[in-house]
């Protein structure tokens, strides 16, 4: 991986830092590519459950980055969207470790993955209506579906900031940190997620996403393709033993 991005593997976690701190980690394309490059490796590697993503120098993302822009750069992987990542996330969970300032397509980045750690001086905010634009990165289309929906509204129509203690407060922000501990705190909670069956985590989360729009009379029948196979594996039948001989199990991926 280049500069712009230092990948870290630590077990069957992956920790992708953002590391463009003399621009507040905004998001070029080089960056983007590199993201992108991330993601595959965790979706594709089996030794790797878990993803964090965050950023260098004590800010998440400031959004793209305008120069990049002014020069016709647009940070936008083909297949994955912006930075890489927001219109296709990765298969396995992905967290976000928040520090500092998650505006505009860093907030989009964050509402792209699966859990979020924040400090408790970070602060989101999607301000593009400030600047004559629009949250097109995925801010529309996620976050009134993570928060209630006047509050949603309330934030992507005056493009103020919103600190995480109030994000905490309506269940955006899954660990609140003291500032500088959002990292190790996002590490805990990816190992004791990466402790688990690694084809139950993806297949779990799976159904979460793609079942928001499925029709109630099928839900459980469609559910039954992706865990079905799930209930047949030899982890599942580890997970079984390990928990009758009292030990920790030993996942096989299979």
């Amino acid at each position: 991986m280049g500069s712009e991005l230092v990948v870290e593997e630590n077990g069957r976690v992956l920790v992708l830092l953002m590391n463009r701190p003399q621009a507040r980690n905004a998001m070029s394309l080089g960056m983007a590519q590199e993201i992108a490059a991330a993601l595959e490796m965790l979706d594709h590697r089996d030794d790797l459950s878990v993803g964090i993503i965050t950023g260098a120098g004590g800010t998440f993302c400031a959004g793209m980055d305008l120069k990049g822009f002014a020069r016709g750069e647009i940070p936008v992987v083909e297949g994955r969207g912006f930075a890489g990542l927001v219109k296709q996330p990765p298969r396995k969970p992905l967290i976000a470790a928040v520090e500092g300032y998650a505006l505009a397509g860093g907030f989009e980045i964050v509402l792209s993955c699966d859990l979020v750690v924040a400090s408790e001086a970070a602060v989101f905010g999607l301000p593009e209506v400030k600047r004559g634009l629009t949250a097109a990165a995925g801010g529309l289309l996620r976050l009134q579906h993570r928060i209630p929906y006047h509050l949603a509204m309330d934030l992507v129509l005056t493009g103020r900031m919103w600190p995480a203690p109030e994000a905490a407060a309506v269940h955006l922000v899954n660990r609140l940190t003291p500032p500088g501990q959002a990292l190790p705190e996002a590490r805990a909670l990816a190992a004791e997620i990466a402790a688990n069956a690694p084809l139950a985590l993806v297949a779990s989360k799976r159904v979460l996403v793609d079942s928001s729009d499925w029709p109630l009379a099928e839900k459980f029948a469609r559910q039954e393709g992706y865990v079905d196979p799930i209930r047949k594996s030899a982890d599942a039948r580890e997970g079984a033993a390990a928990f009758v001989e009292k030990r920790e199990p030993v996942w096989v991926n299979a």
